[in-house]
């Protein structure tokens, strides 16, 4: 794409009352200086030793606008929460999947089942993606924060810039174009009620939110001109600031400019008229149908459910070529940074033959088009191709990332002198029994506990026991939406519970320094969640707190075992020396708990015994409302009990 015409240019700069250890000096100092040797480097960093403090300062030292790739969407919040608040003057954003369920549209032809595609959009996450690349066109001072879903397809970057309507005080626009403008970059009109994505009019003053934001931008036209442009608060109304000009872009990702969608009309018509004679009958009156449909709605709204099924033609692109996503919003000469890169490496492989597979299905039997397949995610050949100067940064790097870099940066020390936890092999029996007194040991010390088995069955099970027992514990796993994966840690590290239960959610990237004991369960069960990286990474978690130790339950000691402890107990004695030399005495790391966000909207966080209780406790905040007079908050009250006794009954069928 090359540089966009950036409106602000501002330097990336750090600010924190913290300053760089010496291990992390160094590491800073050999990372930036290989940059003008390298393209590919490999951080190597532990758990508490301040990976993204490094991360950080590298991103200050090159001044270049930064891609941040985790491998998970809690890990990528943790991440943007601590570089919001350490570049607190440049823009940092977040920019992940925005489906808090979402089913792909699929077709099995054993059974004769089509499955149309449905979701549920979060719309929060919407709107921050909007804003990351809205950032990304108009500032160089940005970073973005991104799952694995950043190597999908998106729109053009030159049409979502170049229909951004820029608008400034004295400027000529007639009131009727600038509406015109408006709809033509997918804002819809509401006099009523306005919300993100949408305008009003009255008389010569037009009111857009615009669908990244939630202020309003009032634009007041006379004489065919702009006489001021005003940000305005859309709930008091009040003036916020008299802007003078502003930039507006549009509501959606996927934007067509009017003059590119006649010609690809045509060829998506061209393209229908060549498949159909490939089809048998059934098929062919299916695909025929289904296009022409959408070729009526797009010619008539400019959009259709489904449209970037034929972004190929839009784009502009050959068959094969690849899809515009969000690395071709940043200038060439940005910094990849891939976080947790032994995991999100695999994760970019695998997207695209499980996109195509499904695919194949659909354009075989008259579902959509041959160039369905060409809204995708990048292959990994193409994604590497993409990659530019890059960063790995792993505990644990996998052969990948070592035989692609040139260098490789060490950082196993920790800025608060805190060393690996001390690890513990305990055999199965009488686990239950232990385990219990080691975790009233640990909540008598004021901190929490984190306990991974091998299933969600486990997981459950053993949530349920322990909540008989007289424990606070919740579970977390993947079909908790990763919004309240965030206000569960939160509600963990604010002491509402003290063990939280998991399976591979808890292994890696989390940051919760008040975590002192960590079980694993079924520890010699060789496999991916029990080999030496895994349990690695699992004990890393209580490396954030001066009392950390791991307890591992294991009838056997297997490879895997000996070489997590060995791996362990060579970096404590290193990180002895080093606080030796520097005279640091350990600390536990001190950690601002976020205020409360959002409500755990939920059941499946609480053991069955914790449901009814939670259900009470509901309940009597409802009727309290209801003597109170809060009649809006008693409905709501009541109607999230009624949700959560639904789920509950559901759940025991």
């Amino acid at each position: 794409m090359g540089s966009p015409n950036w409106g602000i240019l501002m330097n990336f700069e750090i600010k924190s009352p913290f300053k760089t250890s010496p291990g992390q000096s160094e590491a800073i100092q050999k990372i930036i200086s290989g940059f003008s040797k390298f393209q590919k480097q490999t951080l190597l960093g532990i758990t508490g030793s301040g990976k993204t403090f490094v991360m950080a300062n590298v991103i200050e030292g090159l001044q270049r606008p930064t891609l941040i790739i985790a491998h998970n969407k809690t890990l990528a919040a943790q991440i943007y929460t601590e570089l919001k608040e350490l570049f607190p003057q440049n823009r940092v954003e977040y920019f992940v999947s925005y489906y808090d369920y979402y089913q792909p549209e699929s077709y099995m032809p054993t059974t004769d089942i089509y499955i149309e595609k449905d979701s549920a959009v979060n719309e929060q996450i919407e709107k921050m993606r909007l804003h990351a690349v809205s950032s990304l066109v108009s500032r160089k001072d940005t970073i973005v924060v991104a799952s694995i879903s950043c190597i999908y397809g998106i729109g053009n970057p030159e049409d979502f810039s170049g229909m951004s309507i820029r608008l400034k005080e004295g400027m000529k626009i007639a009131r009727q174009k600038l509406l015109g403008m408006l709809v033509g970059i997918q804002y819809e009109r509401n006099n009523q009620s306005l919300e993100p994505g949408q305008f009003r009019v009255r008389g010569d003053t037009i009111d857009v939110i615009p669908a990244y934001e939630e202020s309003i931008i009032r634009v007041e036209i006379e004489d065919g001109a702009v006489k001021t442009v005003k940000e305005v608060n859309h709930i008091t109304g009040d003036l916020i600031a008299r802007v003078g000009e502003v930039t507006i872009y549009p509501a959606r990702q996927y934007v067509v400019p009017v003059e590119k969608q006649q010609g690809a009309l045509g060829n998506i018509r061209a393209e229908l008229f060549a498949q159909l004679p490939k089809l048998p009958m059934l098929e062919a009156q299916r695909l025929e149908k289904r296009v022409k449909y959408d070729l009526e709605m797009i010619q008539e709204m400019g959009y259709c459910n489904g449209i970037e099924n034929y972004s190929r033609h839009f784009d502009g692109r050959a068959p094969g070529e690849p899809p515009y996503v969000l690395i071709d919003y940043f200038p060439k000469d940005f910094l990849l940074i891939i976080d947790e890169s032994h995991q999100t490496i695999p994760q970019s492989r695998a997207m695209y033959n499980g996109d195509f597979a499904r695919k194949k299905n659909l354009v075989d039997f008259g579902f959509r088009l041959p160039s369905a397949f060409d809204n995708r995610p990048l292959k990994f050949e193409e994604f590497e191709a993409k990659m530019g100067k890059t960063l790995f940064v792993s505990a644990t790097p996998a052969e990948y990332e070592l035989s692609h870099s040139k260098q490789e940066v060490e950082l196993i020390t920790r800025p608060t002198g805190l060393l690996d936890p001390k690890v513990e092999v305990r055999p199965i029996e009488g686990q239950m029994k232990y385990l219990m007194e080691q975790a009233r040991e640990t909540m008598a010390n004021g901190n929490r506990i984190l306990i991974t088995t091998l299933t969600k069955k486990m997981a459950e099970d053993l949530t349920d026991y322990l909540a008989k027992e007289g424990f606070k514990v919740r579970y977390l796993h993947s079909e908790i939406e990763s919004l309240e994966r965030i206000e569960l840690i939160r509600q963990l590290r604010a002491k509402e519970f003290d063990i939280l239960i998991g399976i591979n959610l808890l292994r890696e990237g989390l940051d919760i320094p008040e975590v002192g004991t960590i079980f694993i369960l079924d520890a010699d069960k060789e496999g991916f969640l029990r080999d030496t990286r895994s349990l690695i990474q699992t004990i890393g978690r209580a490396a954030r707190n001066v009392d950390g130790r791991v307890i591992l339950f294991a009838d056997k000691r297997t490879g895997s075992i000996d070489e997590a402890v060995r791996i362990t107990e060579e970096r404590r004695e290193l990180q002895v020396e080093y606080n030796k030399r520097y005279h640091i005495t350990p600390k536990t790391i001190v950690k601002k708990i976020e205020e409360k966000k959002r409500e755990m909207s939920g059941i499946k966080h609480l053991g069955k015994s914790d449901i009814q209780k939670e259900i009470a406790k509901m309940d009597a905040q409802m009727k309290r409302f209801a003597e109170e007079l809060q009649f809006e908050k008693a409905i709501e009250m009541r109607e999230r009990i009624e949700g959560m006794k639904g789920m509950a009954e559901r759940g025991a069928k």
